[in-house]
């Protein structure tokens, strides 16, 4: 029959003198109390390990600090945990690790961890806009706070004066934002779960507005105003880039000299320029060579097609097509974004292959394997295209389209 050992008391415990030599004193199922010769009173849970059935210990706490019956609530939890085949000492290392990396990873911290390898796949712009977001609207409540402490209603409280303000859209970026930085958190064992998931539903959604753009049929007035408006000449021929090409407003401005290979017809945008940091090519037309050449006498001793006013080593202003076409009267009609718009919406309504479109407005396929095909293949069928774009821009200006031109066009590609 097995030993029965009596409990200890709070007398006991607490009269317990030192001695020469360590000593312990038991309360059962394996919770001692060890009593150094100094009068240093500590509680220890004396227990075999699940797996490996060698005996060992773990330490509960020193006595006062730690009473009796704390002691007893200790044991018990450690008595469940072997039950379970959890080691209690592993599991307290592993807590205290949690807690340490948690105190460890702020908000701000986190954020700047995923944000460093975020920047690596998006536009320069985009890029600054987002960690501005977080700058002044995130951080300043936020980004101080343990990332594990951070709750739904806190969240929610920090965003509630943007919102209020009615940028539900710039609300829900950010909300989009504070999702991945979660989800980066719980991907490197920072965090167990996203908090965060179902804030979105907390706020009113934007309502969706498409960029400003005209119609296909109003091409030949944009062309003629273009031609007729008071804008420097760099400017005229920076729209007129942009809407052959195809291109961003920030592609555009920035393009570079030594991105042009006129012996292959192209222009290779580097992927870092590029919204989905992949290398883009845009097969250059007789009208965008006619383009260039207007170009070299003003900036071709230059690193950029379309330098600064002010300083003629830096590219124009990404705005500077945006506010010309707002000066000539395309205010709230039409953005320089819009000339994509414009271009696709035209292109698709003449029956062209919208795979190979997409392909030209650097719209990224979603199937790796079809968009690797598709960069190569698409290529010489974007020349075709992109000819006839130019073509159609043109013609265009004489008020000479013809739908039956149009269809001979498509029966030849």
């Amino acid at each position: 029959m097995a030993k029965l050992t009596k409990p200890l008391t709070n007398t006991e415990v607490k009269q317990a003198k030192p001695k020469d030599k360590l000593y312990k004193l038991s309360d059962g199922g394996g919770l001692l109390l060890r009593v150094k010769p100094n009068g240093f009173k500590t509680w220890v849970f004396d227990y075999y390990k699940p797996h490996s059935k060698s005996r060992t210990t773990i330490g509960f706490g020193t006595y006062p600090e730690v009473s009796l019956a704390d002691a007893r609530k200790k044991r018990e939890a450690a008595r469940e945990l072997v039950a379970k085949g959890v080691d209690p000492k592993e599991h307290k290392d592993d807590k205290h690790r949690e807690q340490l990396l948690a105190a460890n990873h702020t908000l701000e911290s986190v954020a700047t961890n995923w944000f460093a390898i975020k920047q690596t796949t998006i536009a320069e712009n985009t890029a600054k806009s987002l960690w501005r977001k977080f700058e002044n609207h995130v951080f300043p409540k936020l980004g101080h706070r343990p990332i594990d402490k951070i709750l739904a209603p806190e969240a929610i409280e920090a965003l509630k004066p943007l919102a209020a303000k009615g940028n539900f859209e710039t609300t829900g970026k950010i909300i989009g934002h504070l999702n991945n930085v979660m989800n980066h958190a719980v991907n490197i064992g920072i965090l167990h779960h996203n908090p965060l998931s179902g804030i979105r539903s907390a706020f009113q959604t934007a309502k969706a507005t498409n960029m400003p753009t005209i119609r296909p049929h109003e091409l030949g007035k944009l062309m003629k105003d273009i031609s007729y408006a008071s804008i420097m000449l760099t400017t005229r021929c920076l729209i007129e880039w942009q809407l052959h090409t195809m291109t961003r407003p920030s592609e555009s401005a920035k393009a570079e000299w030594s991105e042009i290979d006129l012996d292959n017809k192209l222009w290779i945008i580097p992927g870092e320029r590029m919204k989905m940091r992949i290398e883009h090519k845009v097969p250059l037309t007789p009208q965008t060579i006619e383009i260039l050449e207007r170009l070299k006498p003003l900036s071709g001793h230059r690193k950029y097609l379309f330098p600064s006013y002010t300083d003629h080593n830096k590219h124009c202003n990404t705005e500077s097509a945006n506010k010309a076409l707002g000066r000539i009267g395309y205010k709230n009609k039409l953005v320089a974004h819009g000339l994509r718009a414009l271009a696709s919406t035209t292109l698709n309504e003449l029956g062209h292959d919208p795979d190979v479109i997409e392909s030209a407005l650097a719209h990224l396929d979603k199937n790796i394997v079809r968009r690797a095909y598709n960069r190569a293949e698409y290529l010489e069928r974007r020349r075709v295209l992109m000819c006839y774009w130019s073509q159609h821009i043109e013609t265009a200006v004489n008020g000479k389209i013809s739908t039956e031109d149009n269809i001979k066009h498509l029966k030849a590609v």
